[in-house]
Order: structure tokens, then C-alpha cells, then sequence
């Protein structure tokens, strides 16, 4: 479950907490062999009904022709009074469905859960030559990074519902951890765009200027790049700084963010960061790259720290083993001050973008 099944899961919940009738379309069919007992459950909640039209295909891949003529029959079973698509770059079952809700004139929303980057002039060409264009879609984004990617394809109105988190979940308690070594934790799934190979590296070098005995790292996840991490801390002598746990059950990440001060977060092209967001609901101060959704609720120098790039984030790290009263300062004030996304805060937003979905239909709120 990468990012963007992790926050329908949850926002999906989360509304039907709020009494909202929810339905989540998928094209991942359940596997009974590897599926935990969480990814079993009905969404995280009771009430919510999950329909699969996935097929068995080669690498898992989220496709399945007959998808349109599913969605439309449930559409004409469910009535649905708006249709939220949750799209990335490639997203063929989800823009199926947003094409299904266009056909039967249902209010329609989408939310942009990634970055657009080297693909915004392709878009914005299929866009302007297409049924696309003018289309009434209520359109939005997870953050104000990913949001002007938007604008910049559909050159139209692009909201906000950023993703949320169960605040209290991840709440800091004491004992603050012991202030020496420095714990820094990384979770993030092991794939390319996520740069895992460069965030050993980035701990290579900070490791070379702090020493082994003043850092440690416990980096969360799985994916295709894991094996090439674990040879990359073999090679690299890096096996007393750095413990690659592999997938955890999010239950258990609570408590190792509560045993950690410091989240290091290298991806470039991070529309959002929920484990970001969580890490920093625990108190951690996180470490991420300038120009992501991160900087929603990382403010630097104030309760994180901001970089250019894996240097910048070199010397970051740097300081925060070098300079105790800067690590203290951060720590106090992201453990001390909550951040704003919340759930309130999200199912508000959605539901501002659900009524306009239906203004933009004519439908009353």
C-alpha cells in the first residue's frame, strides 16, 4: 500500500465515521496469501464497501479493461452523489472512472496525489485536444506544490484536500528520548522516486563528519530498491549506523518515531508526505527537500529543517548531531506545536469540494 491507498483507507473511514454512504472502487484484488490483517479489513471501517474489479495481470498492474462497463452499472446501482477520483501520473482505473462519472453527468472531483513534474506540457496538450478541456471537474491537490502542476495542465480553478492523519495517534509522549546518539528515522516505500540509494548516501557522508557512535538510522518499507540498500550498507560499513526493517505494521511506528528525534525524508518529488506528516504529529523534526507538499506543515528552522538537495540534507544532519541546543530547539517546538491536518481538517475540505463538484452540475448543495 503505497501513499495513495493509505489515504483513501483512511479518508474513506473518516467519512464513514461522519455518516457519509462510502463506496471505494479498486482494481488491486485482494491477495489472501500476503494481504495483513490490516489491508484485510473493510477500509479501516465497518461501514465502508469496497468493490474490486481488479483482474490478474503481470506486476500487479492496477488495469482492467473491463473496468467502464463495471463502474457503470454500479453507478446506476449506487447513485452516487459525486464520483472522487484519487489520481496519480498513471492512473488508467481511476481516469476510467472519472470518464464513466463524465458520461452520466455525476458531480465529479478529482485530487492530484502526486507531482506532475515532465509530464505538464504532455498533459496540457491532451487537455486543450480533448473532451477534457472545460470539463466540469472539480479539480484539487494535496498541496500547493502539487497544485500549481495542475494549473499549469487545466489552467483552472485547482483546490486544496490534503491529506490527513489521526493526530492523537501519533501524539509525542514522555520521556523525550536520551539526547545522544542521534536517532533519525526514514519510511517510505523502497522504489526509485522515493531515492532510497541516495539516502544512504546522504548518511554516508554525514556519517563521515559525525562518526558512526553519533548517528543511528531506522529506515521503514519495502520495494524493488531494498535489496540494492541492503548491499549499499554492506559496502559502505554502514551496518552499525543503519537497520533496514523492512515493511512494519503501522501500529508499530508510533512507538519507534517516540524513540527517534530526527525524519529524514530525500524525495524530490513529494506531493504530500504522509509519513512526513505523521513523523512530524510525533514530535520528530524532519529533514525534506525544498518545493514539496512537506513544507504544508514543516517550517524551516523552526520545527525542521529544509534543503536544496542531498548536500544540503548532508549538512543538515550534520547539525543536528553537531549543534544539541538547534536539535533541542526543533524538537521542542514540533513536539509542542500540532499540526494542522487533522481529520476535521480534510473531510472539511473534501466536503468544499464535493459541493463544488455539484455547483459546477447545477445541483444544490
Amino acid at each position: 500500500m503505497g501513499g495513495i491507498e493509505t489515504q483513501v483507507r483512511d479518508l474513506a473511514a473518516a467519512q464513514a465515521a461522519a455518516g457519509h454512504e462510502v463506496h471505494v472502487l479498486t482494481a488491486t484484488p485482494l491477495d489472501a496469501d500476503a494481504a495483513t490483517q490490516e489491508e484485510r479489513a473493510a477500509v479501516g471501517h465497518p461501514a465502508v464497501q469496497v468493490h474490486r474489479m481488479g483482474i490478474a495481470l503481470p506486476f500487479d498492474l492496477p488495469v482492467n479493461p473491463a473496468a467502464p462497463a463495471a463502474m457503470d452499472a454500479l453507478f446506476e446501482s449506487v447513485r452516487p452523489d459525486v464520483v472522487h477520483v484519487h489520481a496519480g501520473v498513471i492512473s488508467p482505473f481511476a481516469f476510467d472512472g472519472a470518464r464513466v462519472a463524465l458520461r452520466r453527468e455525476v458531480p465529479l472531483a478529482i485530487t492530484w496525489h502526486c507531482m506532475l513534474d515532465g509530464v505538464v506540457s504532455a498533459l496540457r496538450t491532451g487537455v486543450r485536444h480533448s473532451r477534457w478541456a472545460g470539463a466540469p471537474i472539480a479539480l484539487s491537490a494535496v498541496s500547493h506544490a502539487a497544485a500549481e502542476r495542475v494549473v499549469d495542465v487545466f489552467g483552472e480553478q485547482v483546490d486544496l484536500v490534503p491529506n490527513g492523519a489521526d493526530l492523537a495517534r501519533w501524539a509525542p509522549v514522555d520521556p523525550r528520548p536520551a539526547p545522544f546518539p542521534v536517532r533519525a528515522v526514514a519510511t517510505m516505500r523502497l522504489a526509485p522516486r522515493k531515492r532510497g540509494p541516495a539516502l544512504i548516501s546522504v548518511i554516508e557522508d554525514a556519517v563521515a563528519q559525525v562518526g558512526s557512535g553519533s548517528l543511528r538510522v531506522d529506515v521503514v518499507g519495502d520495494g524493488p530498491m531494498r535489496g540494492a540498500m541492503e548491499r549499499a550498507v554492506q559496502r559502505r560499513g554502514l551496518a552499525d549506523v543503519v537497520t533496514l526493517h523492512g515493511r512494519l505494521e503501522r501500529d508499530r511506528l508510533p512507538e519507534l518515531y517516540r524513540q527517534a528525534h530526527v525524519f529524514l525524508a530525500p524525495a524530490s518529488l513529494e506531493a504530500f508526505g504522509i509519513a512526513a506528516l505523521e513523523a512530524r504529529a510525533a514530535g520528530l523534526v524532519v529533514v525534506a527537500r525544498r518545493g514539496t507538499g512537506i513544507e504544508e506543515f514543516v517550517t524551516d528552522e523552526v520545527d525542521g529543517l529544509l534543503v536544496d538537495d542531498d548536500a544540503g540534507m548532508v549538512r543538515a544532519v550534520t547539525r543536528l548531531v553537531h549543534e544539541p541546543d538547534l536539535l533541542d530547539r526543533l524538537h521542542s517546538r514540533s513536539r509542542d506545536v500540532r499540526p494542522l491536518f487533522g481529520w476535521s481538517h480534510t473531510l472539511g475540505a473534501a466536503d468544499e469540494l464535493y459541493a463544488r463538484a455539484r455547483a459546477l452540475r447545477g445541483l444544490m448543495r
